[in-house]
C-alpha cells in the first residue's frame, strides 16, 4: 500500500473519530486519536481473524464428516483411507461457501488494518495524515462551502457522514495541499467511497469533485 493512499485511509479513520469542533484539536490530538484508532482496529482485526479461523475449522470438519459418512466410504475396511466424494451444491453447501467468502473478506480487511498499524509509525504516512487534518482545520468553512455548493440541493448536515468526510479529505488535498496528482486524489476518493460507503456514494463523490476541479480551474 502506498504511503499517500494509507494516509488518506487513516485520515478517514481520524475524521470519523472527531467528537467536537475541529478547531479545538491540536496536532498532538490528531496524532493521539490516529494512534488510538489504529490500535482499536488492529485489536478488532485480531479477534475477527480468530473467529474466522474457527469458522474454517468448522467447515473442514463438516467436509471430513460428509466424506467419511458417504456410503462408498462406510463400506470400506476399517482403517482404510477415505476416498474423495462428490459434493452436491445443496443449500447447506452454498451457506458454507458464503461463510468462506466472508472469512476471506474479513481476513483481507484484517491484513490491511495490520498494514495500517505498521505504516502509522512511518513518518511520511503519519505526517501526511496530520497535514490533511490540519489543513482541513484551517479551511473547514471553505471546504464545506464547496461541498454544499455542488451537492444539488442537499443540506450538508444531511449528507452521509462517510461521504462528507471523503469529500473533505479530497477537497483539502485539491485546494490546500496541492502536491498530489488530481487524478490520483479523485480516483482514491472514489475507491474509498466504494469501499466504505453506500452503493451510490462513489458516483456522488466523483460528481462533486469533478465540479470542484472545473470551477476552481485546477489542472
Amino acid at each position: 500500500m502506498q504511503a499517500r493512499r494509507a494516509a488518506r485511509e487513516l485520515a478517514l479513520i481520524l475524521f470519523s473519530q472527531f467528537e467536537k469542533e475541529i478547531s479545538k484539536y491540536s496536532r498532538k490530538d490528531f496524532e493521539d486519536i490516529m494512534l488510538k484508532s489504529v490500535r482499536i482496529l488492529s485489536n478488532s482485526a485480531s479477534e475477527e481473524l480468530k473467529l474466522t479461523v474457527g469458522s474454517l475449522i468448522d467447515i473442514k470438519d463438516m467436509l471430513d464428516t460428509y466424506e467419511a459418512e458417504d456410503e462408498s466410504n462406510l463400506a470400506r475396511p476399517m482403517g482404510a483411507k477415505n476416498k474423495p466424494v462428490k459434493i452436491p451444491m445443496t443449500d447447506e453447501m452454498i451457506k458454507k461457501v458464503d461463510i468462506m467468502i466472508d472469512v476471506a473478506e474479513k481476513s483481507i480487511l484484517a491484513l490491511e488494518i495490520a498494514e495500517f498499524a505498521t505504516l502509522e509509525n512511518q513518518s511520511e504516512v503519519k505526517n501526511y495524515t496530520v497535514e490533511i487534518a490540519e489543513q482541513f482545520k484551517l479551511h473547514q468553512k471553505e471546504i464545506d462551502a464547496e461541498i454544499q455548493k455542488y451537492a444539488n440541493g442537499w443540506d450538508i448536515s444531511r449528507l452521509v457522514k462517510m461521504d462528507k468526510d471523503i469529500l473533505r479529505i479530497a477537497i483539502t488535498e485539491l485546494l490546500f495541499i496541492k502536491n498530489a496528482p488530481i487524478k490520483v486524489v479523485v480516483d482514491e476518493a472514489v475507491e474509498l467511497a466504494k469501499k466504505y460507503s453506500t452503493e451510490d456514494s462513489s458516483s456522488f463523490v466523483n460528481g462533486i469533485l469533478a465540479k470542484v476541479i472545473v470551477e476552481n480551474g485546477l489542472k
